[in-house]
């Protein structure tokens, strides 16, 4: 290990700083951080650690006060190291802060929707008066979703451009902060894309993939085209299988619940009240209603 003079007098000539070397140690020593680091450690500390270990705490002091911009990320941390004091590199909180956002994003599949959305956090949600009900529902489902993985979603309904979308992208990126998965799709985009799965027959592998996602959510249904079979073996599927595991689902529709089954009645050739009920009660099953009103900011 070199010697404090040594390596202060090196540290002088290249900052070109007129003190004396021992002018300097002893301020390092008197760094708030240092001396925190001392009175942790005063039981296991003694004066010829300290003294031998003068040339890593003046070291410390300058990586805190000049930070090196290769350890971007990363901040300089004491620890003792049998007989010395040493220094260690731990990741800055910004730096795990940026990672756990990272990792959340990756759980979060969009299928048809922009890829902007994984970036929405509920804390940049405007709380409007008009959103107040269906934000403290989110809030709700949150603090309930960390004990209990099998609950009810929920249904936003509301007219256009007043949110719904934004608000379920929010929720997504919470949910995978929580180290969930989520499958994120527009209803519309999908059900008209299910032909592309006939080529290399990946359409059942397909249903039951997103049947099984841990976390599911709908947006924009009820404004899709359906044929029966699509309604029936593909909507009706996925629904069957997430209300038979009691798995969280959500919804995002600009009609209400009585709308969509009225939506699910009517198909391209025919008009069936009864699977149109059938698809709704696992709907109503799988979510809460819940009305989100405000202005159109989309114009």
């Amino acid at each position: 290990m070199e010697d404090i003079s040594e390596v202060i007098t090196r540290i002088i000539k290249k900052r070109k700083l007129g003190e004396d070397s021992k002018k300097i140690a002893k301020t390092a020593i008197k760094h708030p951080k240092v001396q925190a680091f001392l009175a942790q450690n005063k039981e296991r500390l003694n004066k010829e650690i300290v003294q031998v270990s003068l040339p890593t705490i003046f070291n410390y002091v300058e990586q805190i006060e000049s930070p090196n911009p290769v350890m971007e990320g990363y901040t300089p941390k004491l620890f003792l190291n049998g007989k010395v004091i040493d220094i260690t590199y731990v990741p800055t909180e910004a730096k795990l802060n940026s990672e756990a956002k990272k990792r959340a994003e990756n759980r979060i599949e969009l299928i048809d929707l922009p890829a902007k959305l994984r970036h929405v956090e509920l804390a940049n949600v405007d709380a409007t008066p008009e959103r107040e009900n269906a934000l403290n529902e989110v809030a709700m489902f949150l603090a309930e979703f960390k004990k209990n993985k099998h609950i009810k979603g929920l249904y936003l309904t509301g007219d256009f451009g007043v949110g719904k979308t934004y608000i379920l992208a929010g929720v997504a990126n919470a949910i995978a902060r929580q180290g969930s998965r989520v499958v994120f799709l527009h209803v519309p985009s999908f059900i008209a894309s299910l032909g592309s799965h006939f080529q290399d027959n990946s359409l059942n592998d397909e249903i039951d993939r997103i049947a099984s996602a841990p976390v599911l959510i709908f947006d924009d249904i009820g404004a899709e085209t359906l044929s029966e079979w699509s309604r029936d073996d593909v909507l009706g599927v996925i629904l069957q299988k997430r209300m038979d595991n009691v798995l969280p689902t959500f919804f995002s529709s600009n009609i209400t619940m009585d709308g969509l089954n009225e939506h699910f009645a009517e198909t391209r050739n025919s008009v069936d009240e009864v699977k149109a009920r059938r698809l709704m009660e696992r709907v109503r099953f799988l979510s809460k209603e819940v009305f989100v009103g405000g202005k159109n900011r989309r114009n």
